[in-house]
Protein backbone atom coordinates (compact mmCIF):
# COMPACT_ATOMS: atom_id res chain seq x y z
CA UNK A 1 0.00 0.00 0.00
CA UNK A 2 2.55 2.44 0.38
CA UNK A 3 4.05 1.52 -2.69
CA UNK A 4 0.63 3.13 -4.35
CA UNK A 5 0.78 6.32 -1.88
CA UNK A 6 4.70 7.20 -2.62
CA UNK A 7 5.15 6.90 -6.17
CA UNK A 8 4.59 8.75 -8.91
CA UNK A 9 4.42 5.69 -11.40
CA UNK A 10 3.38 2.37 -9.66
CA UNK A 11 4.02 -0.94 -11.38
CA UNK A 12 1.69 -2.87 -12.71
CA UNK A 13 2.45 -5.21 -10.55
CA UNK A 14 0.96 -3.72 -8.07
CA UNK A 15 -1.95 -1.74 -9.52
CA UNK A 16 -3.84 -2.43 -12.70
CA UNK A 17 -7.03 -1.16 -14.29
CA UNK A 18 -9.37 -3.90 -14.71
CA UNK A 19 -10.47 -4.02 -18.35
CA UNK A 20 -14.31 -4.43 -19.07
CA UNK A 21 -15.27 -2.87 -15.97
CA UNK A 22 -16.40 0.62 -14.80
CA UNK A 23 -13.27 2.52 -14.48
CA UNK A 24 -12.19 -0.03 -11.66
CA UNK A 25 -8.30 -0.57 -10.58
CA UNK A 26 -7.01 -3.21 -8.83
CA UNK A 27 -4.47 -3.29 -5.66
CA UNK A 28 -2.24 -6.65 -5.85
CA UNK A 29 -1.15 -7.79 -1.95
CA UNK A 30 0.90 -10.79 -1.46
CA UNK A 31 1.55 -11.56 2.23
CA UNK A 32 3.48 -14.44 3.09
CA UNK A 33 1.66 -17.42 0.26
CA UNK A 34 -1.45 -15.65 0.51
CA UNK A 35 -2.52 -13.17 -2.23
CA UNK A 36 -5.18 -10.04 -1.70
CA UNK A 37 -6.96 -7.86 -3.90
CA UNK A 38 -8.45 -4.32 -3.03
CA UNK A 39 -11.03 -3.24 -5.89
CA UNK A 40 -10.90 0.69 -6.25
CA UNK A 41 -11.66 3.70 -8.21
CA UNK A 42 -10.22 7.02 -8.65
CA UNK A 43 -11.98 10.17 -7.15
CA UNK A 44 -10.36 12.80 -8.85
CA UNK A 45 -6.61 12.37 -9.67
CA UNK A 46 -4.89 11.73 -6.75
CA UNK A 47 -7.77 9.54 -4.73
CA UNK A 48 -8.12 6.05 -4.80
CA UNK A 49 -11.20 5.00 -3.20
CA UNK A 50 -10.88 1.34 -2.00
CA UNK A 51 -13.99 -0.07 -2.52
CA UNK A 52 -14.01 -3.81 -2.14
CA UNK A 53 -10.97 -6.52 -0.49
CA UNK A 54 -10.36 -10.05 -1.04
CA UNK A 55 -8.25 -13.10 -0.64
CA UNK A 56 -7.76 -13.98 -4.33
CA UNK A 57 -7.94 -17.98 -4.98
CA UNK A 58 -8.41 -18.29 -8.86
CA UNK A 59 -6.41 -16.37 -11.79
CA UNK A 60 -9.82 -14.90 -12.71
CA UNK A 61 -11.05 -12.18 -10.63
CA UNK A 62 -14.61 -12.96 -9.46
CA UNK A 63 -17.18 -11.13 -11.22
CA UNK A 64 -19.39 -10.79 -8.28
CA UNK A 65 -16.60 -8.78 -6.27
CA UNK A 66 -16.41 -6.79 -9.87
CA UNK A 67 -20.15 -6.13 -9.93
CA UNK A 68 -19.91 -5.31 -5.67
CA UNK A 69 -17.16 -3.05 -6.25
CA UNK A 70 -19.19 -1.04 -9.44
CA UNK A 71 -22.21 -0.70 -7.02
CA UNK A 72 -20.33 0.29 -4.15
CA UNK A 73 -18.44 3.34 -6.63
CA UNK A 74 -22.02 4.23 -7.64
CA UNK A 75 -23.44 4.74 -4.37
CA UNK A 76 -20.23 6.79 -3.39
CA UNK A 77 -20.72 8.90 -6.68
CA UNK A 78 -24.21 9.57 -5.38
CA UNK A 79 -23.62 10.76 -1.89
CA UNK A 80 -20.85 13.14 -3.94
CA UNK A 81 -23.34 14.63 -5.86
CA UNK A 82 -21.99 13.84 -9.22
CA UNK A 83 -21.83 11.39 -11.59
CA UNK A 84 -18.29 10.12 -12.37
Amino acid sequence: MNLVEELDRVPSQYLKKLTKTDELWEVRVTVGSNIYRLLGFFYGTNLLVLAHAFQKKTQKTPRQAIKLAEKRKHEYFERKGRKR
